[in-house]
């Protein structure tokens, strides 16, 4: 099966996860998927071949002969899609992109307006979708392109390589994909997360990065007799954004810049909730950001009283730079591989995080590579055909003896 039937096939999974569940995976459609993966790396002829209780599946194909204390490398994909936009009943479409606007249906289109970079796109083949769903290209795309990648190296016993272990996780897209990770059974030196985007991006450097709940306590009475005696929750809400700095948010930064996230909102006079992160590449100015938002919460309880500020202030993952700067080999060979696949690598930073990020941090150096694919957790998401059948290269070449 080539990489689109593949990947075409998987996105008929229907594998959101759900961050407000406490189940592990978080939705039990993720282990269809999964038992369908480790049945197809059982035909496959991988060895090892298992799906754990919590749904994580693991394959290894042992070193061709001579290979066999060449160091161990792992493939990483996640199967989980996005909460952001559903992603049930995805209706994928092939169009063979030549300028201007894609018209997804009557009332949604890729604009190049909107996505200028689509000019690199022209003459390609994309998959797209109808406009009402996500693609599932985050990351069905990299689970496909290293399923193809370990098709054809068991068809091809005379490429040499060492051992080889692939890994397809749950719930990434929650921040929960490393969390049952068995880093010991997986058994590799290093490894790469196949997670990214553009073609010949390489991203080794991450946010720091920190969730925050926070619950403002107020006194509803009645509006015709709540002078002096009402404190509006919401409005406590509102001061609180209003005293983070205004231009740190992810509408006016890029790059290296950090910033305060407000992603989520909701209540009443009485009781309102909000929900944040908190991002920086540079571990400092992270905890610098950390304490601003602590000190924010305590301002307002000296202010409007002892508890009326309730602050839920965890960290999610960190800098995997720190633990990839002393293997900087890993890196090396992954633009070795683009190279050889005729892609000119592009090193950048991860605006976000990737499993590699934590796994980075349980021992396993874990960089992060390209899958083909833009504009993820939404309407507007497509894969490069062409960028996907590069990948499967470059994940052989990885692997490839040297």
């Amino acid at each position: 099966m080539n990489v689109v039937d593949r990947f075409l096939k998987y996105v008929s999974f229907d594998t959101t996860s759900d961050e407000e569940s406490l189940t592990v995976p978080s939705t039990p459609n993720q282990k269809l998927l999964a038992a369908y993966l480790a049945e197809e790396l059982n035909a496959l002829g991988l060895s090892g071949v298992r799906m754990d209780e919590t749904g994580y599946v693991y394959g290894f194909l042992p070193a061709t002969p001579g290979c066999e204390k060449l160091p161990a490398i792992g493939f990483i994909s996640h199967m989980d899609t996005s909460p952001a936009v559903s992603g049930a009943n995805i209706k994928p479409r092939r169009v063979l992109y030549e300028g201007g606007d894609i018209v997804l249906n009557p009332d949604v289109a890729i604009k190049a307006s909107v996505f200028p970079f689509m000019e690199k796109y022209i003459g390609q083949e994309l998959i797209v979708t109808d406009g009402t769903t996500l693609l599932g290209a985050d990351d069905k795309a990299g689970v496909a392109e290293i399923v193809t990648a370990m098709e054809t190296l068991t068809a091809h016993p005379e490429i040499p390589h060492g051992p080889l272990a692939v890994g397809f996780t749950p719930d990434e897209e929650i921040g929960c994909g490393a969390d049952h990770f068995d880093v010991e059974g997986f058994g590799c030196d290093f490894a790469y997360t196949v997670d990214g985007g553009a073609l010949g991006e390489i991203e080794y450097e991450n946010f720091n990065a920190a969730g925050a709940k926070i619950n403002f306590h107020g006194v509803n009475i009645h509006p015709g007799s709540a002078k002096n005696k009402m404190k509006n929750a919401v409005l406590l809400a509102a001061e609180f954004i209003s005293l983070l700095p205004p231009a740190e948010t992810p509408a006016h930064t890029e790059g290296y810049e950090g910033f305060f996230h407000i992603g989520e909102i909701g209540g009443n006079e009485t009781l309102t909730t909000l929900k944040m992160i908190i991002r920086d590449h540079d571990r400092e100015k992270f905890e610098a950001r950390k304490l601003l938002v602590r000190r924010t919460a305590s301002f307002m309880n000296e202010r409007y009283g002892a508890g009326t500020v309730k602050l839920e202030l965890a960290d999610s993952y960190y800098n995997m730079k720190e633990k990839i700067l002393p293997v900087m080999h890993v890196i090396t060979r992954a633009e070795n591989a683009m190279r050889a696949a005729g892609v000119e690598p592009v090193t950048v930073p991860i605006r976000g995080g990737t499993d590699g990020a934590r796994l980075s941090y349980m021992g396993l150096p874990c960089p992060n590579l390209s899958t083909g694919g833009e504009n993820f957790h939404g309407v507007h998401e497509f894969v490069s055909i062409p960028a996907m059948e590069k990948m499967v290269q470059v994940v052989i070449n990885i692997a490839r003896a040297q």
